[in-house]
C-alpha cells in the first residue's frame, strides 16, 4: 500500500525550488539523490484503466551508472484528496517493455481474467521529469520526499509538471504531515489531488484548467456518522483546494467562484455537524482570512463586469458617443482594479501560512483526527438518517421563521446565509434524506438564495460604479435599472 502526500508549488521560478529547498532545516543538510524519470502510461483506446482507478507505466531510471527500467501497476486513490492510499506493485523489467507476466501476482488478474484486456492496450501518455529526492527519519516514522520538474505529455500537446511528492516508508501516517508542515515553514505548498495520469487525461481532454464543481459525496444510511463527516467535509474541500490550484493561473471568474463555493460548503458543513455552541474541533483558520476576503472582493468585480454590467451596456449607450465614452471608461478602470486583485490573490497562494493551513485542515481529514465534541454518535435507537433530517429541518424551520420578502438588511443577510445552508446541506446529504422532502427544501433554499443574490450582486455593481469613479449619468442609470426590476443576470 503507497500511503502519499501530494504538493503543488505556487512558485514564479521553479529552477529556483532546488535553493529554496536546501534552506530548510528538514533536508537542507542532505544531498539528494538526483534522477531522469521518463514514464511510458498504457491503456486502452477507451480509457479503460482511468475508469478503473488503474495506472499500468513502465520507467526508464538515468542516474548514476546505466539506466533500469521497472513496471509498475497501481489501484484505486481516487483523487478526491491530496492524500491517497493506493495499492502499489512494482517490478525490474530489464527489457523495459510491457510485460503480462508481471501482472501475475497481483490484482490485475482479478479484471483481466482472459488477457483481453491486457492485447488492447497501447501507449497512451509519458511524462519526463527530473526527481531530487530525499529519504527522512522522523519521530513518526521516515518518508521519502521528491521534488518532480519536467513536463506530461498526451496526443501531442504538453503541460509543465512541477510538485512535491511527500511518500511514507515506514511509521504513522502523521510523519508524511511532519515533513510537509516543516518544509512549509519555507515555502507554500496547496494540497494537490491529481495524479500525472489525470493531469494527462484532463490535458488531452482540454478540461486542465476547468473549475471544479460540487459532486455529490458517496454516502449511504449504513455508514458510521463519523464517515459521513468526512466524506462530505472531504468532498467540499476538495472542491476549494483544487479550483485554488487552478486560480493560480487561470483567470476565468468561474474557477474562483467555485473556489468560494467549496469553501462556503465546507464551513456550512462545519456547522451543521456541531451542535449550537460546540467547537468543531477544526484547526484554526484565521490566516485563511485575507485569502478568502480578496477572493470576495474580486468575485464581486468579476459578476460587475462578465454578468451586471453587460446585461445593461447596450440600454445605457444607445448611440451615444459620450455614454460609449464613459461605460468604456468605467469598464477600463474596472479591468485594470481586477488585473491588480487577481495578481495578490495569487501573491497570497504563494504565502507559506496559507499553505501551512491548508496542509492542517488536509491532516485533520485524513488522519483520523476529526473531532466534533458537540455532535452525539447516533446510537442503535437513532440513525444517522435520522440525525440528518433533525438538523436539516432546523434549517428549514429557521429559514420560515424569516418573512420571504423581508426588506430589512439584516434579515435579507439571515435569508441569504440560511438559504445557502440549506441548499449545501441538502445538496451534500441528499442519499439520507427523504427524497420528495429533499427535492422540496432544495427547491425552496435555491429560488431564494438566486432572489437575494440578484438583487445583491445589483447593489454591489453600482457601489463599484460609484467607488471607480465612473460618471454620474452611468451610477444613476444603474441605481435606477435596479430599483426598477429591470432585468438582471441570471
Amino acid at each position: 500500500m503507497e500511503l502519499e502526500l501530494k504538493l503543488a508549488l505556487p512558485v514564479q521560478d521553479p529552477g529556483g525550488l532546488e535553493k529554496q529547498l536546501a534552506r530548510c532545516a528538514l533536508i537542507g543538510r542532505r544531498k539528494p539523490k538526483r534522477q531522469q524519470l521518463h514514464n511510458v502510461y498504457y491503456d486502452t483506446p477507451d480509457h479503460a484503466l482511468q475508469k478503473m482507478a488503474v495506472a499500468l507505466r513502465v520507467r526508464r531510471i538515468s542516474g548514476k551508472g546505466a539506466p533500469h527500467w521497472v513496471q509498475t501497476l497501481k489501484i484505486g486513490g481516487a483523487s478526491d484528496s491530496a492524500f491517497s492510499r493506493r495499492g502499489e506493485w512494482e517490478t525490474p523489467n530489464p527489457r523495459g517493455t510491457l510485460d503480462s507476466a508481471m501482472l501475475s501476482d497481483t490484482p490485475w488478474m482479478d479484471r483481466d481474467r482472459d488477457g483481453a484486456l491486457f492485447q488492447a492496450l497501447s501507449p497512451v501518455f509519458t511524462t519526463d521529469f527530473e526527481r531530487l529526492s530525499w529519504v527522512v527519519k522522523l519521530q513518526d516514522g521516515a518518508v521519502e520526499i521528491a521534488l518532480d520538474r519536467g513536463q506530461v505529455l498526451m496526443d501531442g500537446h504538453s503541460t509543465p509538471l512541477c510538485e512535491l511528492e511527500i511518500e511514507l516508508l515506514e511509521g504513522a501516517p502523521e510523519a508524511v504531515f511532519e515533513a510537509a508542515f516543516q518544509i512549509g515553514l519555507q515555502l507554500s505548498l496547496l494540497p494537490l489531488h491529481m495524479s500525472k495520469a489525470e493531469r494527462a487525461y484532463r490535458l488531452a481532454e482540454g478540461t486542465l484548467d476547468a473549475p471544479l464543481r460540487a459532486r455529490p459525496p458517496a454516502l449511504s444510511k449504513d455508514m458510521a456518522f463519523s464517515t459521513v463527516v468526512q466524506t462530505v467535509l472531504r468532498e467540499s474541500f476538495l472542491q476549494f483546494t483544487a479550483n485554488l490550484y487552478t486560480l493560480r493561473i487561470s483567470d476565468a471568474p468561474e474557477v474562483l467562484h467555485q473556489a468560494r463555493v467549496g469553501w462556503r460548503r465546507f464551513k456550512s458543513a462545519l456547522k451543521l455537524f456541531k451542535q449550537s455552541g460546540g467547537e468543531s474541533g477544526a484547526p484554526g483558520m484565521d490566516l485563511l482570512k485575507p485569502l478568502l476576503s480578496d477572493m470576495t472582493r474580486l468575485r464581486d468585480l468579476d459578476v460587475a463586469a462578465s454578468e451586471v454590467f453587460p446585461a445593461h451596456a447596450e440600454a445605457f449607450q444607445n448611440g451615444d458617443a459620450r455614454h460609449v465614452r464613459s461605460w468604456r471608461a468605467m469598464e477600463e478602470t474596472l479591468e485594470q482594479e481586477r488585473q491588480q486583485l487577481r495578481a495578490a490573490l495569487r501573491q497570497l497562494l504563494a504565502d507559506p501560512a496559507v499553505g501551512r493551513t491548508l496542509l492542517q485542515i488536509t491532516r485533520w481529514l485524513e488522519t483520523g483526527a476529526i473531532d466534533l465534541p458537540g455532535v452525539p454518535h447516533p446510537h442503535k435507537k437513532r440513525s444517522v438518517s435520522d440525525w440528518v433530517r433533525k438538523r436539516i429541518t432546523q434549517l428549514v424551520e429557521q429559514l420560515q421563521a424569516i418573512p420571504a420578502h423581508a426588506k430589512d438588511p439584516v434579515q435579507q443577510h439571515q435569508l441569504r446565509i440560511l438559504s445557502k445552508r440549506l441548499r449545501y446541506g441538502v445538496e451534500n446529504l441528499r442519499a439520507l434524506l427523504p427524497q420528495k422532502r429533499a427535492e422540496r427544501w432544495l427547491q425552496t433554499a435555491t429560488q431564494t438564495q438566486t432572489r437575494i443574490g440578484i438583487t445583491r450582486d445589483r447593489l454591489q455593481a453600482i457601489a463599484i460604479a460609484q467607488r471607480l469613479q465612473a460618471a454620474d449619468g452611468v451610477v444613476q442609470f444603474l441605481r435606477g435599472a435596479a430599483f426598477a426590476g429591470n432585468p438582471g443576470p441570471g
